[in-house]
């Protein structure tokens, strides 16, 4: 049987500070957590939520010197940007703070200064990249090369952004500094080590053993690891921003950011509440979860949970549901290029659709495995779904109400049997939604709270209220309260899930939030209880709206397309004499037509200054004909003619392309006298 516990703590992984959040955050961490802190908040326990920003790091330097700024105002500008989409979004934390506070600095230092005075670390002196122009060890990052694997020249100390390869700084050929483009030299270092091979036996038992029930991703990520066999891994490295690790001899170094940022949860819930911050970290009677993505499971799972032991005195958590990558119209989400939805744009070209945006990214959650999010499945699951199926339910039984009842909660006259049918369905939906929000099955649950407005939308179908109205109002007054009460419970199973839209739905019943235990309860609207004015909970998404997103991403990747050109290799060295050969001109079109039944070529008229010629070039789909009439362009005068499309062609108009494969014809930058050489 399941352990009882007293309280629950949440904890959402902190989001690095370098930058806004996008759909894929808010899909694999933050609405799962918020969904199932909102549901536990329902029913009553106690609950506390805990996130904020990770502002130490490598990324956040890199940002900082990419900028021209410092670390701290990177952090700042971006810590309340990310603060702000959580709160735009209902992500309901009762802390969101951030590892440069005074509370994180005092934490993690007393944490370390434990672990230390018990010996639970080991000192090791190794050899790193060190830049001799900038004085300082280069982390990782600080380091570019060549891949080993694929041959790309901009590939980084620890991964190669173009084949994925992950790779150590030694690894790379002809390394070099992004401080100051030094080769870089190695040079020994003195490190603090948590030796995570030491907590080997402990870990399998803890895990292998004991949480079989873990999300099978998780379960599996964790197995591996342990199979793979554990290595002592550096608590510091040498950085000049971050927290000094505080022992003597450490001077220049910080603790990495791995040993730092879970410390935070610790820290901010002490900053919370800072009276009783141990009841929720170290009684048992307190159940912790983390929410995370798949590329932190190592950190909640093996390294953070072995720091936890080595102190002795903490809770270890319960269950880590981590979730899979969420990707973007069949790409990466990337911030580095800048392909993301980013949630504080997001309300500015869609404001008031967080709850659209919620929906969607728990309909397509990536629970088990990678998942996509497209702007179109987002239109067809609101309008689909949203609009016709929740949305229309409920606005059919509060017009209806309004209409044939003035807005009043009509009585229960006498239940048919396809009534009580209809009542035992809906009713079983608190148990099955309950199972499923218990397991981190949301994308389910979400579901199952759906079938229960499927459930409303039958029953008004079949029961045909508008139709009963000529003959028979006493049976409309029963079909109307089932409706309503089925429309309130419909305000309790989709609050974890659609705040927003609730509590409208909420203003519109004219009830306060209903307890979770009220669910699949038939007297939830008392009879005559005055309801509120009926509004549409959401809207169609036109097309127009959609082809903008779609636009933005297009112009997105053509701009990253274009950052990202290299130039062909140039060709084959030739002799003076070859080029010589060439005679290249100055012409002005006269006439400029495109040639018919071909797409891409256009038929030119043009004065050389000795005579008029024709040259069919293929640059129609980059230029309409009228475009180019009196402009001068540069051609090859004396290459042989060949017939195209059955004209003949007496040269060739120069053209450069460009990353996209886009063609610019050369032009000269003044005007020339038609026949003027190019030389």
């Amino acid at each position: 049987m399941a352990k009882q516990f007293k309280r629950t703590l949440i904890t959402a992984a902190l989001p690095y500070a370098n930058g806004p959040v996008h759909v894929g955050h808010l899909a694999g961490v933050y609405v799962p957590a918020d969904i199932y802190a909102r549901y536990l908040r329902l029913k009553g326990e106690e609950v506390l939520m805990i996130g904020g920003s990770d502002e130490h790091g490598v990324p956040i330097t890199l940002r900082a010197r990419k900028e021209g700024v410092t670390p701290q105002d990177i952090v700042d500008r971006y810590h309340y940007i990310i603060k702000k989409s959580f709160e735009d979004f209902g992500v309901s934390f009762d802390i969101y703070s951030r590892t440069t506070s005074k509370t994180h600095y005092e934490t993690a230092s007393e944490f370390f200064r434990i672990l230390n005075d018990k010996g639970a670390f080991v000192e090791k002196t190794n050899e790193q990249y060190y830049d001799t122009e900038a004085n300082q060890f280069l982390a990782d990052r600080y380091i570019t090369g060549t891949c080993p694997h694929c041959g790309n020249e901009r590939a980084y100390g620890d991964q190669c952004e173009a084949c994925g390869t992950s790779l150590s700084p030694t690894e790379l050929i002809n390394p070099k500094s992004t401080i100051s483009g030094s080769i870089p030299v190695m040079r020994e270092t003195k490190h603090w080590y948590l030796p995570l091979d030491q907590y080997d036996p402990f870990l399998r038992e803890w895990i292998l053993e004991n949480h079989k029930e873990w999300k099978a991703n998780v379960y599996g990520q964790c197995k591996s690891w342990l199979d793979m066999g554990l290595q002592p891994r550096a608590v510091s490295r040498d950085l000049d921003w971050g927290i000094p690790v505080p022992v003597e001899g450490a001077e220049g170094k910080v603790l990495y950011v791995w040993f730092d940022a879970p410390i935070g949860y610790i820290s901010n819930t002490k900053e919370l509440r800072p009276n009783d911050w141990e009841t929720w970290w170290k009684d048992p009677e307190t159940k912790m979860i983390h929410f995370i993505g798949k590329d932190n499971i190592v950190f909640h799972c093996i390294v953070f949970p072995a720091m936890l032991k080595a102190d002795g005195t903490y809770n270890l958590p319960e269950n880590v549901p981590a979730n899979e990558f969420l990707n973007l119209e069949g790409d990466k989400i990337s911030t580095s290029r800048n392909w993301a939805v980013w949630l504080h744009e997001y309300l500015e070209d869609l404001p008031g659709k967080q709850d659209v945006l919620r929906y969607v990214l728990t309909a397509n959650a990536p629970e088990t495995k990678d998942n996509d999010f497209t702007w179109k499945d987002f239109q067809a699951r609101n309008n689909n779904e949203l609009v016709a199926i929740l949305g229309n339910f409920v606005n059919r039984a509060m017009v209806l109400t309004e209409k044939y009842f003035d807005g009043k909660v009509p009585p229960v006259t006498e239940f048919t049997d396809y009534d009580r049918r209809t009542i035992d369905e809906f009713a079983c939906v608190k148990a099955e939604v309950e199972r499923l929000l218990g397991t981190f099955h949301f994308r389910d649950a979400q579901k199952e709270a759906m079938n229960l407005a499927r459930i409303g939308n039958k029953y008004l179908a079949d029961t045909e209220p508008w139709k009963q109205a000529k003959t028979d109002m006493p049976r409309v007054s029963t079909i109307m309260n089932i409706a309503l009460q089925i429309t309130a419970n419909l305000s309790i199973a989709f609050e974890p899930f659609l705040p927003f839209s609730m509590e409208k739905l909420n203003k519109m019943l004219n009830v306060e939030p209903l307890a979770w235990d009220r669910l699949g309860a038939t007297d939830l609207l008392p009879e005559g209880h005055v309801l509120g004015k009926p509004e549409l909970l959401f809207e169609k998404i036109e097309d127009s709206v959609i082809e903008a997103q779609v636009q933005k991403l297009l112009n997105t990747k053509k701009a990253n397309e274009a950052a990202n050109y290299q130039a062909k290799p140039i060709a084959e060295t030739i002799q003076f004499d070859d080029f010589a050969k060439l005679d290249i001109r100055v012409g002005t079109v006269l006439e400029c037509i495109k040639v018919p039944k071909a797409d891409k070529l256009l038929q030119f008229r043009i004065d050389d200054g000795l005579q008029k010629r024709t040259i069919v070039s293929g640059i129609a789909h980059y230029y309409q004909p009228e475009e180019l009439i009196g402009k001068q362009i540069c051609f090859i005068a004396n290459l042989a003619p060949r017939k195209l499309k059955g004209i003949v062609s007496e040269g060739m108009i120069l053209s450069a392309e460009d990353a996209d494969g886009k063609l610019a014809v050369v032009m000269p930058e003044k005007a020339v006298k038609p026949g003027s050489e190019v030389k």
